[in-house]
């Protein structure tokens, strides 16, 4: 963080929150400021959702605000469409990112098409937030990490956040932005660390990624609740001598091409790190980012760190599909001894 930063932080008033309470104070800001906002979803409004998100927010604002719905989650994303069509602004709560598949058809037909379609005279300004990942011991279905099937759909932003104080300026920056965003939220880091977020409006600009930790031997890249394994390993490999970029991408469409490209050929190594299945998912487009934009400043093949090729098992066996501190310190050095 720079000094500037570090200091106009300082003067704002700020409350030790969590990423779930970040992310309830940003809808509790985005609903107060604009009557056109409103949220929906199963559960969302008298229960405060199933991870409490939207809690306490239907009582201040309303069940016209804040609206229950039945358990139908083509219904209520296609109902959205229809809202955001009409100039309102809903923000639609799918409860966790495995529930989404129904929704599938209305996101790619409807949701991701509609400025093309219409020769760019209609947008839909809408958030899909779902959250994702395993860790928490939920059953079949409830941990799976889907991003790279969003995030090959041009015409919606996947973002996804890995703590308090960007959990709310994305969140913000996603409900002003003029087009579709799935905000993708790890349940992981729900009720974790806590961090000073600021009581007042602001946002994280969406496509940026985040430089966390400065090193010259190896670039680590992760998003969400891979961060805190990234930079466990990170601090481990420290102890022996290897140091480590960690850049937390935030947004996975669009990808921050600049700040990956610029690390990349300063260390020359590369390690991706993220809880998706390996074939085919966003560390896949990394590579090919990398290759079109520093090829020839690598020192060793590229190592990823995912998920494996089977379905999110149920929890007896969950700790053995996810990314480790131990997985992601053997591919470091792997990569710096190649």
């Amino acid at each position: 963080m720079s000094k500037e930063l570090a200091e106009s932080r300082s003067a704002v008033k700020t409350n030790s929150l969590t990423v779930i309470q970040a992310i309830n104070n940003g809808l509790n800001v985005m609903l107060g400021k604009d009557k056109h906002t409103l949220i929906l979803g199963e559960d969302v409004g008298k229960n405060g959702g199933v991870f409490r998100a939207t809690d306490g927010l239907q009582e201040k604002f309303g069940e016209n605000r804040v609206v229950d719905t039945p358990l139908s989650e083509a219904g209520f994303v296609g109902a959205a469409v229809g809202m955001a069509f009409n100039g309102l602004r809903p923000i639609v709560e799918i409860q966790f990112l495995g529930f989404i598949y129904p929704a599938f058809e209305q996101i790619a037909t409807h949701v991701t098409r509609t400025r093309t379609r219409t020769l760019g005279h209609y947008n839909l300004q809408m958030v899909i937030r779902a959250p994702y990942g395993s860790g928490v011991r939920s059953p079949e279905i409830h941990s799976d990490s889907v991003e790279a099937f969003f995030a090959h759909m041009p015409g919606i932003k996947v973002v996804c956040p890995s703590n308090a104080y960007d959990a709310k300026g994305l969140l913000i920056a996603a409900i002003e932005d003029p087009d579709p965003v799935l905000f993708l939220e790890p349940m992981r880091l729900y009720r974790g660390k806590r961090e000073d977020v600021p009581e007042a409006k602001y946002s994280v600009e969406l496509g940026k990624g985040k430089l966390v930790e400065q090193g010259d031997d190896v670039t680590v890249l992760a998003w969400g609740a891979m961060m805190p394994v990234a930079l466990t390993a990170t601090e481990q490999m420290r102890q022996h001598g290897i140091t480590c970029d960690v850049i937390d991408l935030r947004t996975l469409y669009p990808l921050d091409k600049d700040i990956i490209s610029e690390s990349v050929q300063k260390t020359g190594r590369v390690v991706i790190v993220h809880e998706g299945h390996e074939t085919g998912g966003v560390g896949s487009e990394i590579i090919s980012i990398i290759n079109n934009t520093s090829f020839l400043y690598l020192r060793a093949p590229m190592e990823r760190v995912t998920g494996f090729d089977v379905p999110v098992p149920l929890f007896a066996l969950e700790n053995d599909y996810l990314p480790t501190p131990e997985r992601v310190s053997q591919a470091i050095r792997k990569v710096v001894n190649f």
